[in-house]
């Protein structure tokens, strides 16, 4: 089932890569107390997500935060020494918490995945954001077509702040 507006965000572990090497991040420290942009893409280093879907938050970092966001963040289910990669390749500095879902666990509980098993990629998230207010989605977007970036990005989700 998918999650939906209103909706307590469910507990998960997930993993980031910090100065001194990866380190998991609980649901709690990430969404307890604090107003959260959650976007999620289908790969990292991938076309749209490279190109339009990450570089939509870093240059909007300060518009987010001038209208409450604590923290931006990014998931996707890669591995935890990719996302980091990705995030220094993008640039995102502290802009941005790259959150690697390795296996898929926390997007499959968000009921948010996309199967591109046919294309070779296996289980992905599908592309989405999502505000989260002390741990309840307050707004969420899920593009119907995942190759493309039109209510998931940033300045869409600054229109629903």
């Amino acid at each position: 089932m998918t999650i939906q507006v209103g909706d307590t965000v469910p507990e998960g572990m997930l993993m980031r890569m910090t100065a001194e090497g990866p380190a998991p991040i609980t649901t709690d420290e990430l969404f307890s107390g604090k107003k959260v942009v959650l976007f999620a893409v289908p790969g990292a280093f991938t076309p749209t997500c490279s190109a339009k879907h990450v570089p939509s938050y870093v240059s909007n970092a300060e518009a987010l935060s001038a209208k409450g966001v604590d923290t931006v963040a990014c998931l996707s289910v890669n591995d935890v020494f990719v996302m980091g990669a990705w995030g220094k390749d993008q640039g995102v500095g502290d802009k941005v918490m790259m959150l690697a879902d390795g296996a898929g666990d926390y997007t499959a509980k968000l009921g948010l995945e996309l199967d591109l098993s046919a294309r070779g990629l296996g289980k992905r998230a599908t592309r989405f954001a999502m505000v989260v207010d002390n741990g309840k989605v307050s707004h969420l977007a899920v593009e119907e077509n995942p190759g493309e970036m039109s209510v998931s990005g940033a300045e869409a989700v600054l229109g629903n702040l």
